[in-house]
């Protein structure tokens, strides 16, 4: 009897035990739920305002990429521009934008995957980067990529400054410029589609492609036009693949914690039925063991 009864102590203190670790458990997984839907809330408010300046911004950066080529397209082949003129095609510079915070989906992933594609079907050609966010700027620092130059902490709020676009054009212009042998320029960003769609691309950035026909009259002489618009087409990409890489990260955010947070509640359903069943099945044992007991006296 006495063995019995140590027995079934044991049996309590291990079910009482459990019991503590599930309310403790899902304790723990509330606490987290509160925080992702805490997180989807600020990435929504953040997500608003990006989602507004993408919309005002693409349709002056689309005009000025086509009005640009236009114009390059009818110039003469003697015009000589530094940013114009097409180089060979034996080194690459990429500039990677990419988040400088976590906890955001796929979104740096695949923008990450998308540019390590990129440089193995141009193994051959020396690539050299600025990377634009701490995400890829780790990644590819693993790797030993070579960086002319980075920038980080410019996306962490949820805005880009123009100024900050501004000083990133400036470098690259000066790179291109100086360095020649620097063939092409690719900017690297996500393009934002919706909230639950967001496309990496890599486009060229210098030089200025001359391969847009369009109809466009000018009587400025060409170095005049040039030499302002060309400068300017590169600070406005720029700015418009930031802006872009930024909404994509809010929007990917918000999903991802909406998920979390959903998640997060399954798993305390789970888990408070778990805790229930326990409970039920000890109250019931007791309730056997007195009712065996009275019988047997």
């Amino acid at each position: 009897m006495l063995e019995l009864g140590t027995r079934n102590l044991e049996l309590r203190t291990k079910k009482m035990a459990s019991l503590l670790d599930m309310r403790r458990r899902i304790k723990s997984v509330k606490n987290t739920q509160q925080i992702t839907k805490a997180m989807k809330m600020v990435a929504a408010a953040k997500l608003k305002r990006a989602q507004d300046r993408v919309t005002s911004s693409r349709p002056f950066a689309g005009k000025m990429s086509a009005v640009l080529g236009g114009l390059s397209a009818k110039v003469a082949d003697e015009f000589s521009h530094p940013l114009l003129d097409a180089r060979g095609d034996e080194k690459y510079l990429i500039i990677l934008v990419s988040a400088d915070k976590g906890l955001a989906g796929a979104f740096n992933a695949n923008v990450i995957k998308a540019v390590q594609a990129f440089m193995k079907e141009n193994a051959d050609k020396p690539t050299e980067m600025i990377p634009v966010g701490r995400k890829g700027r780790d990644f590819f620092k693993r790797r030993d990529v070579k960086f002319t130059e980075e920038y980080l902490g410019l996306t962490g709020s949820g805005q880009v400054r123009l100024q900050d676009a501004l000083d990133i054009a400036a470098k690259v212009i000066k790179t291109f410029t100086e360095d020649e042998t620097i063939d092409k320029v690719f900017i690297a960003f996500t393009e934002f589609k919706t909230v639950l769609s967001q496309k990496p691309i890599i486009e060229q950035l210098l030089p200025i492609p001359r391969d847009v026909e369009a109809e466009y009259i000018y009587e400025q002489p060409a170095s005049e036009i040039f030499g302002k618009l060309l400068p300017k087409q590169v600070e406005t990409q720029i700015y418009r693949g930031m802006i872009e890489s930024v909404a994509s990260e809010q929007g990917s955010r918000m999903t991802a914690m909406d998920s979390a947070s959903k998640n997060a509640g399954e798993l305390i359903d789970s888990l408070t039925l778990n805790m229930n069943r326990i409970r039920q099945a000890a109250i019931t044992k007791e309730i056997i063991e007195v009712v065996s007991g009275a019988a047997a006296a």
